[in-house]
């Protein structure tokens, strides 16, 4: 009986942990100005013209416009950012979006077709050195080239 109970309440916890992971969101039409701070994933779909620190990941939809200072675990950029961006993780720049500014990622894709415009850095998420390996990417490249 014990047993079952410890299965019954691993399950539960387990549920709720999925439950209490929520969305913010600010819809098309809605503009907002003032400092931000969420633990959890926001998606912006309206306008923001601040300083946004989120724990979790960013969504810019393809309407969507941050103007201001972002750090943030990750980020999907579909719409326009202006200003400082730190991402900790994954940046993620869709074909339909405009990045300016400065820009420091931990992983980043580009998409064919989107605007990136600024000081565009990698940097190990332990500091805000760049990181050394970037310059390993052209010589990857070039032993590639001479297997071929």
């Amino acid at each position: 009986m014990l047993k079952k109970n410890k299965s019954k309440d691993i399950q539960n916890s387990g549920m709720h942990n999925l439950a209490s992971h929520s969305l913010n969101s600010l819809v098309k039409g809605t503009s907002l100005v003032g400092d931000i701070t969420s633990q959890s994933d926001i998606r912006i779909d309206g306008k923001i013209k601040g300083n946004l620190n989120c724990s979790a990941k960013l969504i810019i939809g393809p309407t969507g416009e941050v103007e201001g200072n972002v750090d943030c675990k990750s980020a999907v950029i579909e719409g326009t950012f202006d200003g400082v961006l730190h991402v900790n993780e994954l940046l993620s720049i869709a074909e339909t979006a405009r990045v300016t500014g400065e820009v420091r990622y931990n992983k980043l894709i580009v998409q064919p077709g989107a605007v990136l415009i600024g000081d565009v850095r990698l940097v190990n998420e332990n500091s805000d050195k760049p990181n050394s390996s970037v310059s390993s990417n052209s010589d990857d490249k070039g032993s590639r080239e001479e297997n071929k």
